[in-house]
């Protein structure tokens, strides 16, 4: 018997005495999971531990019988390679301010000696500095842009901007034609800016891609927001909805696809709640204000929009990244409101009062809290992905994108 395995097997229902709601509460409290991943884990009979001693499995049927769910045990004829273990992989970032602070004023002073041009450089050492410190299963990603790469396309970009400049100056039907053609050139830039992003990005040596379209890109910068405004704003959470699809969907690691797994309705929960958020500040402000107490008022309004920012920040990244699923991977992101805010504004204050000098502490703080507020739900392991044969990206979307305020991410 010792050297048997065991499997611990869900038939598919649920014990008496427990409801669905319950046991699925229970479970994602037992395996730190999120709820989707939970869904797919109940939606059929399956294994639910595989690869496990006796006694392991003597305790996984109890805790799994304790929180409702309709196991047993039994005999693994053979070791199953991809069992459905799921364990949490906390991100870390471990970069410092002080260490940071070196970099950045030396790349803010050689791009002013360089009249500009250092700055291709000064982007890929801010972001091999992020990337190379931030940390998941004790492996950092990295970051592989080559900054002649970023510097052409920004020359570029750069003639394009004083083209266009010198066409609004001396021909104004040419500089009509001229924006009208950028409408349709914008999805473009989307795309190839957040492919070269990704391409560049790295983990164990494993890059991204990006592959959404330019049709998706498109919908999501015009005709979904048009849509969005003739309909009076109503559809604003499904517009957010459709950027965070393209963003995920589109995205990959190595061959594999993220997906977003979220639906519509859950968008509308969360601006649900920013509404009543607002109605509940508006009417106290307002009845201050009735009661002759400017000042309360003020304060009430000043609360009202700190509280909406926050929400707005921890929510929409908590919503897409516990959303977003990478084969049998989820994330977790638990970025809190109130901290949010005051990380905001005591870095904003601190930045203003050392007149810029704080900068790299400030990000290094910010980035050091949205990581430890973020995990990843890890189904077995991450060795099985296959890096697939990238081709080669120019940085020249990316680069317009910055020339022509073009921004686009999900969170």
């Amino acid at each position: 018997m010792s050297n048997e395995l065991y499997q611990v097997v869900y038939n598919g229902q649920i014990l008496p005495g427990f409801d669905d709601a319950q046991v699925k509460a229970n479970l994602q409290d037992l395996f730190k999971a999120t709820h989707e991943r939970i869904e797919r884990l109940l939606s059929s009979a399956s294994a639910i531990k595989s690869n496990l001693s006796y006694d392991d499995a003597q305790i996984y049927l109890k805790k799994l019988t304790e929180a409702g769910a309709d196991v047993r045990i039994r005999v693994q004829e053979a070791p199953i390679e991809q069992a459905q273990d799921l364990r949490l992989a906390s991100i870390e970032f471990t970069g410092r301010g002080g260490e940071y602070f070196g970099i950045w004023i030396v790349n803010i002073l050689l791009t002013i000696v360089t009249l500009g041009i250092y700055s291709a450089w000064a982007t890929v050492r801010n972001n091999q500095y992020f990337y190379g410190n931030t940390r998941l299963d004790d492996s950092s990603f990295q970051y592989l842009a080559n900054p002649i790469t970023i510097l052409k396309g920004r020359l570029i970009a750069l003639a394009v901007l004083v083209a266009y400049v010198a066409l609004a100056n001396l021909y104004i039907e040419a500089a009509v034609v001229f924006g009208v053609a950028f409408i349709f050139v914008t999805p473009w830039i989307m795309t190839r800016s957040l492919r070269f992003t990704a391409i560049n990005s790295a983990y164990r040596n494993i890059r991204f891609d990006f592959q959404g379209k330019y049709g998706e890109a498109f919908m999501v910068a015009f005709v979904w927001p048009i849509l969005n405004l003739l309909c009076l704003t109503l559809l604003t959470p499904l517009v957010l909805k459709k950027t965070h699809a393209f963003i995920a969907n589109g995205s990959r690691y190595g061959t594999t696809p993220f997906e977003l797994t979220a639906s519509t309705k859950v968008y509308y929960l969360l601006f649900g709640k920013a509404l009543l958020m607002i109605a509940g500040f508006a009417v106290a402000a307002f009845l201050a204000s009735r009661a002759e107490m400017p000042a309360l008022a003020a304060v009430i309004a000043g609360v009202g929009y700190l509280t909406l920012f926050g929400f707005f920040m921890a929510g929409i990244a908590n919503l897409f990244l516990n959303s977003t699923q990478l084969a049998d991977h989820s994330f977790e992101s638990e970025l809190k409101p109130a901290q949010m805010v005051w990380i905001y504004l005591s870095n904003s204050l601190l930045v203003v009062l050392t007149l810029g000098l704080f900068t790299p502490w400030a990000k290094v703080r910010m980035a050091r809290y949205r990581a430890s507020c973020t995990s990843m739900v890890i189904s077995g392991d991450l060795n099985h992905f296959v890096a697939a044969e990238q081709t080669r990206t120019s940085a020249l979307g990316q680069e317009l994108g910055d020339a022509f305020d073009v921004e686009f991410a999900a969170v």
